[in-house]
């Protein structure tokens, strides 16, 4: 089929999900993609979803719970009548060194980061495969592809991620499912503002953030939401098994210190 997408209204007549939407970079990416045209799902704790804006519909749904995400699947599609496009955002941080969380915080981060969007995705596949522009977005982080101090747990949880956007996108492409993963840097999201908000020195270590990012402040929901828009979108039907960094440069540039 010839490209005959409207490139400002690229998701008109797709159907989106977006996990961990209700706040944050997922739900500046819900809106996003409602504003380009998608019907969006909002997956995310029931309490979340309670008082969403509009055109957004939320869905009760814990990713570390199979039953839960399988119901809430069945439910998209019974409201949108199927599924072009999944973003699976949702996830938790986690802080300290290798030996600082114990094995039961270890098993529940990767429970939601990693499971999570293994849960959501093979519920997702039978109607993905189905779709015309079938694409996959999950969220990494730069903590994926840089040591970052008293990261060990998150870090690895988000290697994982990104190693199984690239299986992914393997198994998937002959079936028409694009899969892609963005790579933030530290964004100004509630779960950064509640561990500033926890620091000796909130103001002091928010200064060191954005010091530590090439751009000199940290990086926005809605920048993040645009690079997974671009990926998700049908413009970009051949961009497949990329790790889009969004990091003001934090994970490739090595400048000069300014009073070098």
């Amino acid at each position: 089929m010839g490209q005959t997408t409207d490139p400002r209204q690229p998701f008109v007549g797709l159907r989106a999900i977006v996990t961990g939407g209700a706040s944050g970079i997922g739900l500046a990416t819900a809106q996003l993609l409602a504003g380009q045209g998608a019907r969006v799902a909002v997956f995310d704790l029931p309490g979340a979803v309670s008082d969403l804006p509009e055109p957004l519909v939320g869905f009760g749904v814990d990713v570390s719970d199979d039953d839960t995400v399988v119901a809430g699947v069945a439910g998209v599609v019974d409201a949108f009548g199927g599924i072009d496009v999944l973003v699976n955002n949702a996830g938790i941080g986690a802080q300290g060194t290798v030996a600082d969380n114990d094995l039961d915080e270890w098993r529940r981060v990767f429970d939601i980061n990693v499971l999570g969007i293994v849960r959501v995705t093979r519920a997702a596949l039978p109607e993905l495969r189905k779709s015309e522009h079938a694409a996959v977005v999950n969220t990494a982080s730069v903590a994926a592809t840089a040591g970052l101090p008293a990261r060990a747990l998150y870090s690895a949880s988000k290697g994982a991620v990104q190693s199984l956007t690239l299986a992914m996108a393997a198994d998937h492409i002959r079936e028409g499912v694009r899969v892609n993963c963005v790579n933030p840097g530290t964004a100004d999201t509630p779960w950064v503002s509640r561990l500033l908000d926890r620091a000796d020195d909130p103001a002091a270590e928010r200064a060191a953030l954005n010091a530590r990012q090439p751009h000199g402040r940290l990086v926005s929901a809605d920048e993040v939401a645009g690079a997974i828009a671009y990926l998700a979108s049908p413009l970009s039907g051949s961009t497949t098994a990329v790790a889009l960094a969004v990091d003001g440069g934090m994970q490739n540039l090595r400048l000069r210190p300014l009073d070098a």
